[in-house]
C-alpha cells in the first residue's frame, strides 16, 4: 500500500493572476463608477475611496499575505472559535448606539465613524468551520446525528441572525456554499434531496412572509410593474447595459451612473461596467470570474486533505455564486438582489474578507498529497 506524503510547491500562478486582475479590474471600474457620487446626495466621495481602497484594498492586501504565509491547518483549530465570535459579532448590530439601519436593513455595526459589516466575518467563519466539522466526520456524515442534523442546525442559527438584518441574500448564498459542501464531504443523496425540499420551502415561506421578498419577485415576473418604484433600478440597469453595445461608452463616459442609476459603486455597478466596456468588457470580467472558479476548484481537487478542498470548494462557491446573482440581477436573469460584485463593488469589509479568503486558498494551493515509494 503506497502511503501519502505532502509536499510543497509554488502556489498556483494562473489563481494568482486571475485574483490580481480581478482586484485590478475592480480599481479601474470602481473609480469611474465612483464619480457617479458626485451628482447624488449621500457619501461624499472622499470617504467612499478611503474605504475601499485604505480599509478595503489596502488592508485586505495585508490580510491577503497573511493567509497566504500562515499554515491552512492553522485555521482549523481555530474555526469554531472564529465561528462563535462571526456569531457574537452579528448580533452586536442589534446593539442601540452600536448597530445602524439603511434601507430598511440592520447589518452594520458603526464605531467610531467606521462602519462595519459582520455578516461578510460571518461568512468566513461558517466556511471554516462547516470544512472542519465535516472533514472531521468521515464515514459519519452519512448518519442523521452527524451529518444532517448538524448541518440543519447550524443553517437555522445562520437564518434566525440573517432574516433578522433583513439580510435574505447572504442567507441565500451560505445556504448554497452549505448545500455544495455537504455533497462534496459525502452526504448521502437522500439528505441532499431533503434539503433540496427544505430549501424550497423556506424560499416559499421567505414568499410569503417577507413583503420585499414578495416584491422582488413579482418585479421580476413584470420588470414593468412600477417604472418609479420597484421596477426603477432594473429598468436602469437594463438602458445601461444595452447602451454599451459592442465596445462601450469609453471609459468615465457612463450616464446612467449620474442620475438614473441606483447604488453606482454598489449593486448596480456591472450596469456602469457594460455601459461603458460594453459587450466585450462584459464578457472579459465574467470570463475572470470563471477563470478564478475553474482554477480554484482544481485546487480544491488537488487539497491534500478533505478541511483543504472543502475549504476552497467553499470559498470559491461563496464568491462566484455571489458574484454571479449580482451580475444575472442586472441583467435581469433573476429577481434582484443586494449581493455586492466581489472585487468591484463599495464595501471596504467585503473586499477586505474577500482577499483574506482567496489568500487561504493560495495557502492550499502550495500542497500537495503524491504518492510516496
Amino acid at each position: 500500500m503506497k502511503l501519502m506524503t505532502e509536499k510543497t510547491k509554488r502556489p498556483d500562478k494562473i489563481f494568482f493572476i486571475s485574483v490580481v486582475l480581478l482586484v485590478l479590474s475592480g480599481v479601474f471600474i470602481f473609480s469611474s463608477a465612483s464619480l457617479g457620487l458626485l451628482a447624488k446626495e449621500g457619501p461624499t466621495l472622499q470617504s467612499v475611496v478611503f474605504n475601499q481602497l485604505f480599509l478595503g484594498l489596502f488592508l485586505g492586501t495585508v490580510a491577503f499575505f497573511v493567509a497566504a504565509k500562515v499554515r491552512y491547518t492553522f485555521w482549523r483549530k481555530w474555526s469554531f472559535y472564529i465561528f462563535l465570535a462571526a456569531i457574537a459579532l452579528n448580533l452586536i448590530v442589534f446593539v442601540p448606539g452600536l448597530g445602524f439601519s439603511h434601507g430598511g436593513a440592520t447589518r452594520w455595526i458603526d464605531i467610531f465613524d467606521f462602519s462595519f459589516q459582520p455578516s461578510e466575518f460571518l461568512k468566513l467563519g461558517f466556511i471554516l468551520y462547516l470544512a472542519a466539522w465535516f472533514a472531521g466526520l468521515k464515514e459519519k456524515i452519512e448518519t442523521f446525528k452527524f451529518g444532517l442534523l448538524p448541518l440543519l442546525i447550524f443553517l437555522s442559527i445562520l437564518a434566525s441572525l440573517l432574516l433578522a438584518q433583513r439580510d435574505t441574500d447572504t442567507l441565500v448564498v451560505l445556504s448554497a456554499v452549505a448545500f455544495i459542501m455537504f455533497l462534496l464531504s459525502g452526504g448521502r443523496p437522500r439528505d441532499v434531496i431533503i434539503l433540496c425540499l427544505i430549501g424550497l420551502l423556506g424560499f416559499g415561506v421567505l414568499i410569503l412572509e417577507r413583503p420585499y421578498v414578495r416584491e422582488r419577485i413579482e418585479t421580476f415576473l413584470n420588470p414593468s410593474i412600477d417604472p418609479q418604484g420597484s421596477s426603477y433600478q432594473i429598468q436602469q440597469s437594463l438602458i445601461a447595459v444595452g447602451s454599451g453595445k459592442i465596445f462601450g461608452r469609453g471609459f468615465g463616459q457612463s450616464i446612467q451612473k449620474f442620475k438614473y442609476l441606483p447604488e453606482p459603486i454598489g449593486d448596480s455597478i456591472f450596469a456602469v461596467a457594460a455601459e461603458e466596456f460594453g459587450f466585450v468588457g462584459s464578457s472579459l470580467l465574467i470570463f475572470l470570474f470563471l477563470l478564478f472558479s475553474f482554477r480554484g476548484l482544481r485546487i480544491a481537487s488537488r487539497s491534500p486533505d478533505l478541511f483543504g478542498g472543502l475549504l476552497v470548494s467553499g470559498i470559491v462557491v461563496l464568491i462566484v455564486f455571489q458574484s454571479f446573482m449580482n451580475i444575472a440581477a442586472m441583467l435581469g436573469v433573476i429577481p434582484l438582489s443586494g449581493m455586492p460584485l466581489l472585487f468591484i463593488s463599495h464595501g471596504g469589509t467585503a473586499l477586505f474578507f474577500t482577499l483574506f479568503e482567496v489568500g487561504l486558498i493560495v495557502n492550499i494551493s502550495r500542497y500537495r498529497s503524491l504518492p510516496k515509494s
